[in-house]
């Protein structure tokens, strides 16, 4: 359920995150900026995948909104801190252009760790009841 549920958490951050990193660079935005919209979308897209699976459910707006913020708030957090300083502590990253292998290499191998590192955490919440596990009532 843990993986599943990184999983879930990982498509929406990536979704966020690589459209964040694509427009920010896209646009000659500075670094700052770029990060800030990258991790903003990445919110945005992580909580609307459980915010829509919970409204199908039958769950009204403002239930759905508290429910996918109790869900995914940490997972997010957790993915969103190692992802970006993978890609910041990476030597070259934060100034590679979108046709740089060293882009997407720090930004898929930035995901690849995070998920490896918030696997753990969303088990460790799930199994306390928090976390993915208040949406399951909603499948």
């Amino acid at each position: 359920m843990a993986v599943k549920a990184t999983l879930h958490c990982l498509t929406g951050c990536a979704i966020g995150e690589i459209l964040g990193m694509v427009i920010g660079t896209a646009l000659g935005w500075g670094n700052v900026q770029t990060m800030v919209v990258a991790i903003t979308l990445a919110f945005l897209f992580g909580y609307s995948f459980t915010l829509f699976a919970v409204r199908r459910a039958g769950l009204d707006l403002k239930s759905a909104i508290k429910v996918a913020l109790a869900a995914d708030t940490v997972s997010i957090a957790v993915m969103e801190l190692v992802d970006n300083a993978i890609i910041a502590l990476t030597p070259g990253a934060m100034d590679a252009h979108l046709d740089d292998g060293l882009f997407w290499a720090a930004l898929l191998g930035g995901f690849a760790v995070a998920f490896v590192i918030t696997t753990p955490v969303n088990k460790w919440m799930i199994g306390r009841g928090k976390g993915h596990a208040v949406v399951h009532a909603y499948h």
